[in-house]
């Protein structure tokens, strides 16, 4: 059993709250997680897939009220979008009885459905955690060329040989296109997302462009604009916005978009193993957002993350700033020996960071130049996390 960090974050929630909300995308281990936590004390487990369990909530206060004193796993909760009310109701009437925390637990398989259900009915009720797939923290270090290969999905990175890993993430998008995207979106044939899932992955790191994707598959780029917010929602996208400084300079408006499991890259491009990925025009970018998904499981919670770029070629890969006022600016630079451009010289200039990284392949600190550490991405997370 691999520990996950999120897992003492989530008892903290629970000895604080009433309610809170799980999410993540499928098969990141968010039922194990629970289950994991359901052996510390009276819980009742609930499976909103299974008819079975479904049917026990035809009436959710007569069932529920009797459980006040036991923490009830709600699992795939966006199933049944009329639970929340009723919930809101078991939540008050357990405070004015002493029981104000560990409630209920609610796994969701993306976060919109559940923010939307619960915006108004749970306000001050629920705190809301993400689950990611398996960081190199968790991982251990020495397992990053399989982690960023495979990606962090459990049964991805824990598959007997690469070939296996490759069918079960195969096999988990075809899952997503034709069975779990549709029932948060609108009906949008499995093809069609596909074809623009494969297009997001080989533009990794890139600026968007929605015209050019709409373009790609004559659709407008409103729909374009759509389907980006539904893998947004789903957690299966990151979109990293601009940061904007008044600085007097013409600054890129764009969002960057990355696949945010590496493995998915992986998989929709065709990169089977370790050696094909070493001579894939995407392993730069691949990196990048490998590296920026490992350092966001573990950055505070607050952070805001972005990026900063000018018309005129200043770039920093990532800009993290804390909840402390304090802005971090990080590079990646995948090899073993990295060299800074004057494009980052000129952005470092422009926005002052307090501290300033290149996270690169090797494992020795040391500085790069006056101000700038070259440092390995565990070790960096092990900072970041330590704040």
């Amino acid at each position: 059993m691999i520990k996950r960090t999120s897992k003492d974050n989530l008892l903290s929630l629970l000895d604080l709250f009433p309610s809170v909300a799980l999410l993540g995308p499928r098969q990141v281990g968010k039922t194990t997680l629970a289950l994991e936590i359901s052996t510390r004390g009276d819980c009742v487990y609930l499976d909103l897939e299974s008819e079975a369990d479904k049917a026990k909530l035809a009436d959710p206060e007569l069932f529920l009220e009797g459980l006040e004193d036991k923490l009830v796993i709600l699992d795939e909760v966006h199933r049944l979008p009329n639970l929340f009310q009723a919930l809101r109701s078991l939540i008050d009437k357990g405070r004015r009885h002493g029981f104000t925390a560990k409630r209920f637990l609610l796994l969701g398989s993306a976060s919109m459905d559940l923010l939307r259900q619960s915006g108004e009915s749970l306000a001050g009720r629920i705190a809301y955690l993400e689950l990611p797939p398996f960081n190199l923290i968790e991982a251990l270090p020495e397992t990053i060329d399989a982690l960023w290969l495979r990606g962090g999905f459990p049964d991805s990175f824990l598959a007997a040989s690469d070939a296996k890993s490759m069918i079960w993430r195969k096999n988990f998008i075809r899952t997503y296109l034709e069975r779990d995207i549709p029932q948060f979106g609108p009906r949008i044939p499995a093809e069609t997302l596909r074809r623009f899932w494969t297009m997001l992955a080989h533009s990794q790191g890139g600026l968007l462009n929605a015209s050019q994707l709409a373009r790609g598959l004559g659709v407008t780029g409103k729909t374009v604009s759509g389907y980006l917010d539904l893998l947004v929602d789903l957690l299966l996208v990151r979109r990293l916005p601009p940061v904007h400084r008044n600085v007097g300079k013409r600054l890129v408006k764009s969002p960057k978009v990355y696949v945010r499991d590496s493995g998915l890259v992986h998989a929709l491009l065709g990169i089977n193993n370790i050696e094909t990925l070493f001579g894939h025009p995407v392993i730069g970018t691949s990196w990048e957002g490998f590296a920026i998904e490992n350092l966001m499981t573990v950055a505070p919670e607050e952070t805001h993350a972005g990026f900063y770029r000018t018309s005129a070629g200043a770039e920093i890969d990532l800009l993290l700033e804390m909840p402390n006022n304090r802005l971090w600016a990080v590079e990646f630079k995948r090899g073993l020996a990295p060299r800074l451009e004057k494009g980052f010289h000129l952005a470092r200039e422009d926005v002052k960071p307090d501290r300033c990284y290149v996270v690169y392949s090797g494992q020795d600190r040391y500085k790069l130049a006056k101000g700038i550490e070259a440092i390995s991405l565990a070790e960096l997370m092990r900072e970041l996390h330590a704040i």
